[in-house]
């Protein structure tokens, strides 16, 4: 029998994902889980620090290849969510191909104070992908110590110490990244963060406080919130935010460009957290594409190539301006198996078209979706940008009321039909699959989807 590791407690954040002191999840256990997989389960519960979104874990896998993860008991599910390593696709043969060569060619670590041909060869790279006046790059372990990077650098190429952010956003679980995140469930507790960290409304159409129905009216709020704190708290030096949310929430281009005008009024950079967009998950090579050239570029999760923890930033020429200091000073930050494996995934992504790719399938799963929206009570709203989209479901269309109990019952449902899909803020059941997922599987995913919400619909619960 397998035991929950705390009572469900209402304090408890969803906002990155489901939580693991749920009835459903201890129910998804008792389902689910074989002996063998129970074995291993409860070792990682009894060995590892226990968190609300990892352990106690969901499952235990032993593979994981393309689109797909598998668990002990061989049972495999088309993974949504991945935690956006695996653009390329899991254990990307490619990339495998180049990590092996790599150790073959016996150098791996590179010492500080030294450089190696795939560390240089993949900024010369990230310098000739990345929109034009994003030149010189930082590499590090993983994506908290890049946003942190990010910061620093903005802060020592201003001199100020303020930061503006949103609501509800997730940088990173670091002390700088957790101080500049929307999320009280990564700061909570600490006592006092990093100083000078203020933050607005992100422009969300189909939920803002206000009630406004245009976009223009929301942007114009959240661009109001902006302006206000850049008037009265001199010393900014950012603004950071994903150019698309993890939801996804989609802004307008007129915002970005709103902020980006805002910023150089007031001399303030714009950072672009791009972990989870970048690398072709939006349909282009980097989100920021699609609006407008930020000042750094932070990159992460699928550049190490699904294989390496490897992340990053990339700023333009004027910001090399630390000589005097250090801002990233990694000991893996030219690690040459990283940027092999980096090198080779972007590779991959550029011969195989797999921006082109996202962009023709996501609009493609987009309109089955508006139709599952027809059918769907549920649904209150399915949106999108490329592979990157979410399914906000609702008890009430006119209230939007979250139906945050009815989504984990078809998170669970869908697992057990075979599809890995994680929800965000409680209700929204995010796709994010790897970009050479092919239209049967996204197809067959859909197909589980409209089955699960029909079943919850129908008032069969978990």
């Amino acid at each position: 029998m397998i035991r929950r590791s705390d009572n469900t407690d209402p304090r408890i954040e969803r906002e990155q994902g489901d939580v693991n002191t749920t009835d459903n999840r201890r129910k998804y256990w008792e389902r689910n889980l074989s002996a063998e997989a129970k074995k291993w389960f409860d070792e990682d519960n009894k060995y590892f620090l226990h968190q609300s979104l990892s352990t106690p874990v969901l499952n235990v896998l032993a593979k994981a290849r393309g689109s797909y993860i598998e668990d002990l008991d061989g049972k495999k599910y088309i993974d949504m969510h991945g935690n956006g390593v695996h653009n390329a696709g899991f254990n990307n043969p490619v990339v495998i191909e180049a990590v092996k060569k790599q150790l073959d060619d016996g150098l791996t670590f590179c010492p500080r104070r030294y450089t190696n041909i795939p560390a240089v060869k993949l900024a010369k790279k990230l310098a000739a992908i990345t929109p034009a006046g994003l030149d010189r790059s930082l590499f590090c372990p993983g994506g908290s110590e890049a946003v942190e990077m990010a910061l620093m650098l903005a802060k020592q190429a201003t001199g100020r110490f303020k930061t503006i952010s949103f609501w509800d956003s997730f940088h990173g679980a670091g002390f700088g990244a957790a101080s500049v995140g929307g999320e009280e469930h990564f700061s909570g507790g600490f006592g006092p963060m990093v100083p000078g960290a203020l933050r607005v409304e992100f422009p969300n159409y189909y939920r803002n406080p206000w009630g406004f129905s245009r976009q223009q009216d929301v942007d114009a709020e959240c661009l109001r919130q902006i302006e206000l704190i850049l008037k009265r708290e001199p010393e900014m030096a950012a603004i950071i935010g994903e150019p698309i949310s993890a939801t996804p929430v989609i802004p307008s281009k007129r915002f970005w460009q709103g902020v980006k005008q805002l910023g150089e009024q007031y001399g303030a950079l714009l950072i672009f957290d791009e972990i989870i967009e970048g690398f072709g998950r939006t349909g282009k090579m980097f989100a920021c594409e699609h609006f407008v050239t930020p000042d750094i570029l932070v990159i992460g999760k699928s550049f190490g190539g699904g294989l390496m923890p490897f992340a990053g930033i990339v700023a333009g020429e004027k910001y090399n301006v630390c000589r005097h200091r250090s801002v990233g000073h990694y000991t893996h930050e030219k690690n040459a198996l990283c940027a092999a494996a980096a090198l080779a995934e972007i590779a991959y992504i550029e011969e195989h078209k797999l921006c082109e790719h996202a962009a023709e399938l996501g609009a493609y799963t987009l309109k089955r979706l508006f139709k599952l929206q027809e059918k769907h009570p549920l649904i209150g709203q399915a949106a999108g940008l490329g592979l990157h989209i979410g399914i906000d479901l609702v008890s009430d269309r006119k209230t939007q009321k979250r139906a945050t109990e009815e989504a984990e019952i078809i998170m669970f449902k869908c697992l057990e039909k075979g599809l890995s899909a994680k929800t965000i803020e409680g209700n929204i059941l995010t796709l994010r699959p790897a970009l050479v997922i092919t239209q049967s599987e996204m197809d067959r995913s859909v197909d589980i989807i409209d089955e699960a919400i029909g079943e919850v619909e129908q008032g069969k619960k978990y």
